[in-house]
């Protein structure tokens, strides 16, 4: 893309005494992007998103927002960021509390808007301490929303949100999103991202491993499962012995294959079990490839960044 990217961090370092939080960060992000930022626990994602909004400083490397400096993004408006140590104060209502943030921008959106927009209208009224869990992230949502950014990060957004409300959630950012907006949320919601993410960058021990769509990172994690009955535990050996299988589990009379050649292991079962049925193959999971990416025991192979953008 010829257009100045919306986010560029460059060999993006952090460390903290001895720890190293960040360890060599490139990351791209144009206009209209989702990306969804997942990793474990201590991978560095929400200082990598400190160090994105100008909140920290790194110990190398650089952070560009819109081509310029973050605070530059920052102070115009551009950027709305919904972090986990945000925190609204408490005897005000929600409209209040949209409207305070509101007033410190310089062409914000109506404050009527901004609680539609998160789905807040029916909340206005009520004071923040009276909040639920899923009913105060709404509320920082519309505090986010307000300032009409053209970049939103989300760090843990639906955390404390219950099944309804992560889906209302998620309705109220599609409606964000097909503006053209960009979107970077870090979440522990695999699903979400799955679903919602254009694009997905997984962080291991402070770097990235892996970089590309769903299906590309699903596709890093290669092995399905077969799922079948109709052959009992006398054949169990002759099963593991069928090409491509690396697993075989059987609970209650389903037997079930772990395969990287899954049309091989099917065609082979076939001939030699025909009286296997209600066979099922199952492709890779985000689960799966989240595992195979996070694994600490080994480095990431070369097929584990299959799909990595410069």
């Amino acid at each position: 893309m010829n257009e100045t990217p919306i986010i560029q961090l460059a060999g993006l370092h952090k460390r903290f005494g001895a720890v190293t939080a960040v360890d060599g960060v490139d990351l791209t992000i144009h206009r209209g992007e989702v990306v969804a930022l997942l990793g474990p626990n201590g991978a560095g994602k929400t200082t990598t998103v400190d160090l994105a909004l100008g909140l920290a400083t790194p110990t190398a490397g650089s952070v560009r927002l819109f081509g310029g400096a973050a605070r530059d993004a920052i102070v115009d408006g551009r950027v709305g960021a919904m972090l986990q140590g945000g925190a609204l104060l408490p005897d005000l209502t929600v409209r209040d509390s949209v409207a305070l943030v509101a007033s410190a921008h310089r062409a914000p959106m109506s404050v009527d808007e901004a609680l539609r927009r998160a789905r807040c209208t029916e909340i206005a009224g009520r004071r923040v301490n009276k909040l639920s869990g899923g009913q105060l992230q709404r509320a920082r949502f519309a505090v986010t929303v307000v300032s009409d950014p053209d970049l939103l990060v989300l760090d843990e957004p639906t955390a404390a949100m219950d099944v309804e409300a992560r889906h209302t959630f998620w309705s109220s950012m599609r409606e964000f999103t097909d503006t053209g907006r960009t979107v970077v949320f870090a979440t522990h919601y695999l699903d979400e991202a799955d679903t919602f993410a254009d694009r997905i960058v997984i962080m291991r021990d402070g770097r990235i491993v892996a970089d590309g769509t769903p299906a590309e990172i699903k596709a890093i994690a290669a092995a399905r499962t077969i799922r079948f009955t109709g052959v009992g535990p006398a054949d169990h050996d002759a099963l593991r012995g069928l090409p491509g299988v690396s697993g075989l589990e059987e609970r209650h009379g389903t037997v079930t294959l772990v395969t990287d050649r899954s049309d091989t292991t099917l065609r082979a079962l076939l001939a030699a079990f025909p009286a296997a049925h209600d066979i099922e193959v199952v492709p890779s999971t985000m689960d799966d490839a989240f595992l195979a990416l996070t694994r600490t025991t080994d480095e990431p192979s070369s097929a584990e960044t299959t799909g990595a953008r410069s």
